[in-house]
């Protein structure tokens, strides 16, 4: 069954993204698909997607900071440089600019920031970060970054593009060459592999899968002994699970989805990022909009944009689903609390 919720607007459209106010209310029309009986206890029957930020070259990695009333939401731009902030009450404004590398960095596509996500602290979050090509912890007070990981075997990551953290502070991450001139083609790409790596509490790195060609979004099952892969690749735009060992080693691999049908149609988007909230539901991106997939692996329902998807994330006390949708952010009321 689709239902279609329709475009509603009070006020004055969005400026850009850098200005926007508390004020400012505009929805943008999304039609949810509910393909299973269970999305009804996930998203309401009347959820209505507000833009909280427009304007944007490319919006990624949402994530929520602070209590469910008085928190906040970061998100990158990462062709455009920088970090964004949104709260309820202040509307979005720029957070830290530059996000990544220098502006007159040479050599990059795309040099900022990219997924972000919670540390164990409030005080700073977590960052793939394309133009330092690194993992790194953002300390949210003094807007500085230290280093956690930029190198594999000697050579710099390619672009470090996102990531989770484990129970025990264990960080997997992706490192496709997306954020480089050239992507693939590009000199500054010195790892031979786009990979899937582990860096352990001790600061160690492992490259745990090597085969895959454009490893994006990631993500662990509430248990932590499920891995989630996106893959962005046009020709297998899948998304992957794989069981984990009790070494944390990817062991055998499952495609819960397989969005080629999609993309031969004409559907906006690639699998990129993804979400799993505290009861084992998977929100991920895919051509089409937002897949949401219950722990078994059944399709739920699809939350489609219209545009192609970047990423999404639980927040607002479990309450919202953020999504990353091109050149804006949306907010999404969910039916009941999903705790992230």
């Amino acid at each position: 069954m689709l239902a279609i919720i329709s475009a509603y607007s009070a006020g004055e459209p969005n400026a850009a993204a850098q200005e926007t106010t508390a004020a400012d209310v505009q929805y943008r029309a999304v039609v949810i698909d509910r393909r299973d009986p269970r999305l009804d206890a996930i998203i309401a029957q009347d959820a209505k997607a507000e833009i909280i930020a427009e304007g944007l070259k490319w919006s990624e990695g949402p994530v929520w900071i602070g209590g469910a009333e008085d928190g906040y939401l970061l998100f990158s731009d990462v062709p455009g440089n920088r970090m964004y902030k949104w709260s309820r009450d202040g509307g979005a404004g720029v957070f830290l600019d530059p996000s990544g590398a220098p502006h007159d960095a040479e050599g990059f596509r795309e040099p900022g920031s990219n997924g972000l996500i919670r540390d164990i602290s409030d005080d700073s979050i977590l960052v793939a970060n394309h133009g330092l090509r690194a993992v790194a912890r953002l300390d949210l007070k003094t807007r500085q970054y230290e280093i956690l990981a930029d190198e594999y075997g000697g050579e710099p990551f390619n672009s470090p593009n996102d990531l989770v953290l484990a129970s025990d502070g264990a960080i997997y991450f992706t490192d496709p060459p997306y954020g480089l001139d050239g992507i693939s083609d590009s000199p500054m790409k010195r790892q031979p592999a786009n990979g899937v790596y582990r860096r352990d509490p001790s600061g160690a790195v492992a490259l745990l899968i090597d085969d895959l060609t454009f490893p994006n979004g990631i993500g662990l099952s509430p248990d932590e002994k499920t891995l989630y892969v996106a893959v962005s690749d046009p020709n297998n735009p899948v998304i992957l699970r794989y069981d984990l060992t009790a070494d944390d080693i990817p062991a055998s691999r499952t495609v819960i989805h397989d969005g080629a049908s999609k993309k031969a149609q004409g559907e906006p988007g690639l699998p990129d990022g993804l979400s799993v909230d505290a009861r084992g539901n998977l929100f991920a991106t895919a051509p089409g909009g937002v897949h949401i997939f219950s722990p078994g692996g059944d399709l739920l329902g699809v939350v489609d944009t219209g545009v192609s998807n970047a990423n999404c994330a639980i927040g607002e006390g479990g309450k919202t689903l953020f999504i990353a949708a091109n050149h804006q952010v949306l907010r999404l009321p969910l039916a009941s609390a999903h705790a992230e």
